[in-house]
């Protein structure tokens, strides 16, 4: 059982925010769980050589009058360590029984820390629950922000082999500390490393489960800065691939590709050799593949590998791993799928 009144510490990663601290602290100062929980935040300051420690002193200072204790740990190289770092840092400064997570460049909107930690009051302490968000500018990554807040229950749980990374994101991320302590903390790498994925990753292999708050509780900012942008795209394809060996393909004795393009090819290659024996067939849409065949080659061994036929996505037999990305056909491949019938997460995954 939960003890009486536990404390929350909002957990920030720093690296030169001076710009966006203002509106992040004042988001934090105006949550309505601040008036009947303990809160407290611990940030981390990566190697900042702009206003941020000046900045910190100063709202150190304004969060104090507020009844909200301040932890700074400070990172005094000269290089940045990294997000994974910055998040571990504070949060072993930290002293919560709950640890909810906050980028500098967002904003909480007031009732954030009340509704996720209401939702952790009824949920296994294992649970790692997330919210809705909005995106701002608002016509940013339109397709992003659709597939996060919409996801079902049973879709939070299927579609995590998606380029678009955890299906409950990170700037929404709260749970308890033991869940925490359970993964192991965050991967420590400096640049490139999606650390929130591998960490999601890992949750799930301990038997965690995911959970989202249906309501709008954070305000993601998109802007060319934003350490999203940093982060490796074939480290991130490299783990994807792994865990759907891993969790999905090893249960599978064959299966099918759908797409027989440059996203099903670069899957089928990425594949470990007894996965790629397990692909009976690839599918497709376009009439100028459909009856071909797909014959793979290895440029660094010289070596042709075994032809796949092309067969139209009507003849395709399941299960499939689906590598065509969604909302982007006017629904055409939507309904294509829905026609076939299928389970999702039994009949096939999206590898989009």
């Amino acid at each position: 059982m939960l003890q009486f009144n536990p404390i929350i510490s909002v957990i920030i990663p720093i690296h030169n925010g001076s710009r966006w601290i203002e509106n992040c602290f004042n988001s934090i100062l105006e949550q309505t769980a601040i008036k009947s929980h303990k809160i407290e935040l611990c940030v981390c300051n990566d190697a900042s050589n702009d206003d941020t420690d000046k900045l910190l002193k100063a709202w150190s200072g304004i969060f104090k009058n507020n009844n909200v204790k301040v932890k700074i740990y400070h990172n005094e190289s000269e290089e940045p360590k990294g997000v994974g770092f910055s998040k571990n840092r504070a949060i072993s400064i930290s002293s919560g029984d709950f640890l909810c997570f906050q980028d500098v460049d967002d904003v909480m909107l007031p009732n954030r820390i009340l509704r996720q930690y209401e939702a952790a009051c009824i949920l296994p302490k294992n649970t790692l629950i997330g919210s809705k968000f909005k995106r701002t500018p608002e016509n940013s990554t339109v397709r992003y922000t659709k597939w996060a807040n919409l996801l079902n229950k049973e879709e939070l749980q299927n579609q995590i082999f998606t380029s678009f990374g955890p299906t409950v994101i990170m700037p929404t991320w709260f749970f308890h500390r033991s869940l925490y302590e359970e993964v192991g903390g965050f991967l420590e790498e400096k640049i490139g490393c999606p650390e929130d994925l591998i960490f999601f990753y890992k949750h799930l292999d301990n038997g965690g489960k995911i959970y989202r708050v249906d309501e709008e509780l954070l305000v993601y900012t998109y802007h060319l800065g934003a350490t999203t942008f940093l982060i490796n795209k074939d480290t991130i394809w490299d783990k994807r691939v792994e865990r759907l060996q891993k969790t999905i393909l090893n249960q599978w004795p064959a299966f099918t590709i759908w797409n027989a393009g440059k996203q099903g090819r670069k899957l089928y290659k990425s594949l470990a050799q007894n996965h790629q024996n397990k692909v009976v067939a690839m599918c497709d849409v376009d009439v100028k593949k459909i009856g071909k065949t797909y014959v793979p080659f290895d440029a660094a061994g010289r070596k042709i590998g075994r032809p796949v036929k092309i067969v139209s996505f009507k003849e395709a037999n399941a299960p499939l791993v689906i590598c065509v990305k969604l909302d982007l056909t006017n629904g055409v491949f939507e309904h294509n799928l829905k026609t076939l019938n299928l389970v999702e997460g039994k009949d096939y995954v999206l590898f989009s």
